[in-house]
């Protein structure tokens, strides 16, 4: 049997509700055993303790570069970010681990419009915007990503990979399959069997915030039905 996938959803008290929903949604469509672990900052104390940034819209906006180092920097690991859905088998995007990258990406041109987001939050504009959204991280190959360089970076830094040798250890993910970002990208609501997003991204808010309850139209229809569905087997 396969080792179980290890795969790390970044948590904020605010997005509980899709927390559950996308790991409910991972552990429907894979076929292999997963590993999840949400990344909560009050439990990492005495690892990470950076101070909240103004400018952060998330709570685990630089814990997420943590990965490595929880994983002991050994083996291949994903990240990604708790607004998303799973709508494939993720272990299609296990199966893309490549040794000739430090970690692997969906290699987005996202250069925001708006100026707040989600909760109000501040939209930040910066190079590679959206690539740390989700990673497959080569874990041996990011081990000057240690505690105390996440913890005293700067947020571009991190999020534009500047702890790399350079550009070239970064492999790009198909862009039509993964981290498909709603109301950014062009609309994609066909099925993931019929070549749709097989992981969807509401980068801007998602269903769960009132204010955003039909962000993405018919995905935001098809992530209530995956809330109910889970609600309904876990009651």
């Amino acid at each position: 049997m396969a080792l179980p996938i290890p795969v790390f959803i970044g948590y904020d008290p605010h997005e509980r509700a899709a927390v559950n929903v996308l790991i409910d949604s991972l552990y429907q469509h894979s076929s292999q055993p997963l590993a999840i672990t949400p990344i909560v900052a009050r439990q990492l104390h005495g690892v990470y303790g950076r101070e909240r940034d103004p400018r952060q819209s998330t709570e685990f906006s630089f814990s997420r570069f943590l990965v490595p180092y929880l994983q002991d920097y050994q083996g291949w690991a994903i990240f990604m970010d708790c607004d998303m859905l799973a709508r494939g088998d993720i272990a299609e995007l296990w199966a893309r681990r490549d040794e000739s990258y430090a970690l692997l990406c969906v290699q987005h041109e996202h250069v925001p419009r708006e100026d707040v987001k989600f909760l109000g939050a501040l939209q930040t504009r910066y190079e590679k915007k959206n690539w740390s959204s989700l990673m497959l991280f080569n874990c041996a190959r990011c081990t000057a990503l240690t505690p105390d360089y996440v913890n005293t970076a700067s947020g571009l830094q991190l999020h534009r990979f500047e702890w790399l040798q350079g550009d070239h250890e970064i492999g790009a993910l198909p862009m039509e399959r993964w981290n498909h970002l709603i109301d950014v990208q062009p609309s994609r609501p066909e099925p993931a069997a019929e070549g749709g997003p097989l992981l969807v991204h509401w980068t801007l808010g998602g269903p769960w915030f009132e204010a955003y309850r039909l962000g993405g139209g018919v995905l935001a229809a098809e992530w209530f039905a995956a809330r109910d569905e889970a609600f309904r087997l876990w009651s």
